[in-house]
């Protein structure tokens, strides 16, 4: 549905309210006194049937009798109404409804989800957008359309919340704290506008400068990790949710509840995919707001702290340290300089103390000399009130300074009315301010989690250490055999067959009936073996005796298997006997032990889990998780989130270990479990590694029937391979044209600058001059569900050379897709552009766009005339200096 309908509900120009009410208390009376008692400028209009005025507002019997479309329809009449008041209102003429009426009371589950069902139907026949119903409505700087006891204060930060009791009590909390939004909004039960939406509409809405989040739960995962992506770009987004509880029942039937640790960290890995900051409470939620608001952006994470007072200073570099941020090193001659300036020794360590009572010339000279130091980042300036201390003139010596550095100045003034005045001199200025160390270190660590996922979303990744081609038709005929058997768990054999198949080192294994088979199966393996019992209600041997290691000859393998049968029977009297594993010894003497596994989140879909592996490795519990896809920054960004990753790095008793490889396990896992879309869980435990690279003792791999693709699984779309294509140019030359990737980023800025400067002028309307490496991730990490960018890309010398370009932008609604080309100056006359043009063509009438617009300038007359051959409806604007093109893909797609 159209986004452009959500202007209707952040900024109506009238709004009807159906339902409207004299009964104090009632949805109806509260919604009409906000609208009335707000700033909202245009006129309201209450639809009654029987009074016939509400707060001296003359009524309307009906939405028929209205006269005149309203932007905006607040439904405060009851929920099994909603549908035909709905279709109403959209018949009138508006756009958008907020479902502010008694919910489903009274009736059964059954009917309820019934009637959410005929809601969704109604706004889609309508062509409106519904905000709710469950919800309290939006309060904005001038329409305040909720049922809330209060307004808002104008500001810059925009709330958006799941919880009815946390939109009134943040609203209360804002207020006894003067925090000013731009937008307050509680979603409720999501049936139509989401988290997804208000993200995308407030991303580019120039009023909001951060986006605070409260999140219980997400549906459509990645609608929203699409939204949140494009949003973080250019604006702050702190999220809080609660963690996750689960109920257990214990053998004795006793409920217990507990952390859902699983589920909270995959949560933790798509807020940071998205480069969104988590916070754990509501004065951190807007701490952290206000902070990346109103200070310069980090250039990195190491912090100096600034004080009077000792113990203040080392509490605030204690909760540094353990908050994961860095203290500064300040150099030797910083040192110098601030001992001579403070008058004593040792001076210059960080913390930076000075004299209980330093003025304010002090704190202006020790901060600049703090801030030349190169290891610094950031300074945390506080102040303890001790007995004549002023205030208020250090603080507006620190501000002068704060506001004109380019490095972020944090500052906190302690005590409590001693310090107003000087709290008031920071906020005046602008300049991030706090009652305690604690809440300024917490949200310096705020910033620090910020800039970190945001170099997330524009790192540009190593290439491949080595390309691999794995047999993704072999897995899949497995895969089906497997279910057509009605099995649910691949074999042993299946599943080294599996990894192997996609470049996993795996020990070599046999499986056997019979302890005669397994002496002629470890005699073909060579010694040492190991042998494991096979039963198929026994998941892991070793937990019941039913492994035996390091076997040397034919007569230990046949006693083995007489002892691991018996001791599965003694533990498991129940379980059946299938056989027995065969496996080499894979001693690796000195590897460390890893776990590599998979699985499928309820929420966000296939999820990659690392750690610490081993027979320990449930109770260390030593385990990060990531969302796939990856590429070898992601993959080492998770090894580098577990405890085990810092003996990885580190040389010692160990030897060193080829973490490329381990990254490279971690890929070949994720590609994986997105080729394969029947694969639901993955665990390879333990995976040895060491600098000969990784290898898997085994594998257990469980699969089920379903419907969807393997990509349409994931929460992020991976690089579409199957766009790839190789076309040939007029002079016999092959080249592929493909969707661009990260990798892509040096071949690209080679492109760009080697491109005519009359060509780069047209293509950016003379904008642009001059491009550096730091700029490629913005046109090379892209989001394929939102974005598309085709090259035309060839080795020259044994290097990727790009010769072209087509790129798209889609709105998120799908109406509109925009286009930008440009085609290396040497490769014009090769037909090139009009092969890249095909393409975008051909890919966005695919997607189901209804519109492909662009812009060039009129001397551009190559590209009007391209457009017209594909076409497009060309207009010339030499008022405004502007060529438009539009094609209707609607016509494309009619005409094949």
């Amino acid at each position: 549905m159209s986004l452009s309908n959500l202007d209707a509900l952040f900024k109506p120009s009238s709004v009807a309210v159906v339902g409207a009410s004299n009964q104090p208390g009632s949805a109806g009376f509260l919604v009409m006194r906000n609208l009335l008692h707000g700033e909202f400028p245009g006129p309201v209009m209450p639809v009654a049937d029987k009074a016939k005025a509400i707060s001296g507002v003359l009524t309307y019997p009906s939405v028929e009798a209205l006269p005149q479309a309203p932007d905006l329809g607040m439904v405060c009449s009851d929920a099994a109404e909603a549908p035909d008041t709905i279709r109403a209102l959209g018949k009138k003429g508006a756009r958008a409804v907020i479902l502010s009426g008694p919910g489903y009371a009274g009736q059964t589950p059954k009917e309820a989800e019934a009637l959410r069902g005929e809601i969704r139907v109604a706004a889609k026949e309508a062509g409106v957008r519904v905000l709710g119903p469950g919800g309290l409505g939006l309060i904005t700087a001038n329409l305040n359309a909720s049922l809330a006891a209060t307004g808002i204060l104008p500001g810059r930060i925009a709330f958006i919340t799941q919880s009815d009791s946390l939109f009134t009590t943040v609203l209360e909390w804002a207020s006894d704290n003067a925090i000013g939004f731009s937008h307050f909004i509680s979603l409720g039960e999501q049936l139509d506008v989401d988290f997804a939406d208000v993200l995308d509409y407030l991303g580019g809405d120039p009023m909001t400068r951060s986006i605070l989040l409260y999140v219980e739960s997400l549906t459509d995962a990645r609608r929203f990790m699409s939204a949140a992506r494009a949003s973080a770009r250019n604006k702050p987004i702190l999220v809080m949710k609660p963690d996750e509880v689960v109920e257990t029942t214990l053998p004795e039937d006793i409920c217990v509840f507990a952390l859902d640790d699983e589920q909270d960290a995959v949560y933790d890995v798509a807020f940071r995919r998205a480069g969104i900051v988590r916070v754990r409470d509501v004065d951190s939620l807007f701490d952290g707001a206000r902070t990346l608001v109103r200070s310069q952006p980090l250039l990195g994470d190491n912090l100096a702290i600034l004080t009077n007072g000792r113990s203040a200073g080392l509490l605030a570099a204690d909760a540094c340290l353990k908050g994961g941020a860095n203290l500064a090193c300040l150099s030797g001659n910083t040192a110098m300089e601030l001992e001579k300036r403070i008058g004593r020794p040792r001076a210059g360590e960080n913390p930076v103390v000075m004299p209980f009572n330093a003025d304010g010339a002090m704190y202006t000279d020790v901060l600049k000399l703090v801030l030349k130091d190169p290891d610094v980042h950031a300074v945390l300036v506080a102040q303890v009130p001790f007995a004549e201390v002023e205030g208020e003139e250090s603080a507006r010596g620190v501000a002068d300074i704060a506001v004109k550095t380019k490095r972020t100045v944090l500052t906190c003034w302690m005590g409590g009315e001693r310090a107003r005045e000087a709290r008031a001199v920071f906020a005046e200025r602008g300049v991030a301010t706090f009652v305690t160390t604690d809440q300024a270190i917490h949200a310096f660590q705020h910033m620090v989690d910020y800039r970190r996922n945001q170099e997330m979303l524009t790192e540009t990744p190593d290439s491949l250490p080595t390309d691999f081609f794995p047999d993704t038709t072999r897995v899949r005929e497995l895969v089906e055999a497997a279910l057509a058997d009605g099995r649910t768990r691949l074999s042993d054999q299946e599943a080294k067959e599996v990894m192997t198949s996609y470049g996993v080192p795996i020990v070599e294994t046999r499986v056997v009936v019979s302890a005669r088979e397994a002496v002629h199966a470890a005699e073909e393996l060579g010694y040492p073996v190991a042998v494991k019992v096979r039963s198929p209600e026994i998941t892991q041997p070793f937990e019941v005796g039913g492994i035996s290691l390091d076997l040397e000859t034919p007569e230990q393998v046949w006693d083995a298997c007489a002892h691991v049968a018996h001791r599965l029977h003694r533990h498991a009297p129940q379980a059946h006997i299938d056989g027995y594993i065969v496996q080499q010894m894979g001693r690796r003497p000195g590897a460390h032990e890893l776990y590599v596994g998979a699985l499928i989140d309820p929420t966000f879909g296939p999820v990659i889990r690392f750690g610490h592996g081993g027979m320990a490795s449930r109770i260390i519990g030593d385990f990060a998780v990531a969302l796939p896809p990856l590429n070898m920054a992601l993959a080492q960004e998770l090894i580098d989130r577990t405890r085990i990753s810092r003996l990885l790095h580190q040389p010692g008793a160990n030897r060193e270990v080829d973490l490329d490889d381990i990254c490279l396990t971690l890929i070949q896992v994720s590609q994986l479990i997105t080729d394969v879309p029947q694969v639901t869980s993955l665990e390879m435990n333990p995976v040895f590694a060491d600098e000969e690279g990784v290898l898997a003792l085994s594998a257990k791999i469980t699969v089920s029937r379903t419907e969807r693709s393997g990509p349409d699984r994931l929460a992020i779309r991976p690089y579409p391979s199957e766009l790839e294509e190789c076309v040939k140019l007029k002079d016999g030359q092959q080249v592929t044209i493909r969707p661009i990737r990260p990798e892509d980023a040096p071949a690209h800025l080679e492109f760009v600058r080697k491109l005519d400067p009359d060509d780069l002028r047209l293509r950016f309307f003379g904008t642009v001059h001059e491009f550096e490496f730091a700029d490629m991730p913005r046109f090379t990490q892209i989001d394929y569900d939102r974005e598309m960018a085709f090259i035309a890309t060839t080795e020259r010398r044994g290097e990727p050379v790009t010769l072209g370009v087509v790129r798209t932008s889609t709105s998120p609604d799908n109406e509109k897709a925009e286009f930008a080309i440009i085609v290396a100056s040497e490769m014009k006359g090769q037909g090139l552009g009009s092969l890249l043009f095909d393409k975008m063509i051909r890919y966005t009438a695919s997607r189901g766009t209804k519109w492909l617009t662009g812009e060039t300038m009129p001397e551009n007359k190559a590209m009007a005339k391209l457009a017209e051959k594909f076409g497009f409806e060309v207009n010339i604007n030499y008022e405004d200096d502007l060529v438009t093109m539009r094609l209707d893909m609607d016509k494309v797609r009619a005409g094949g």
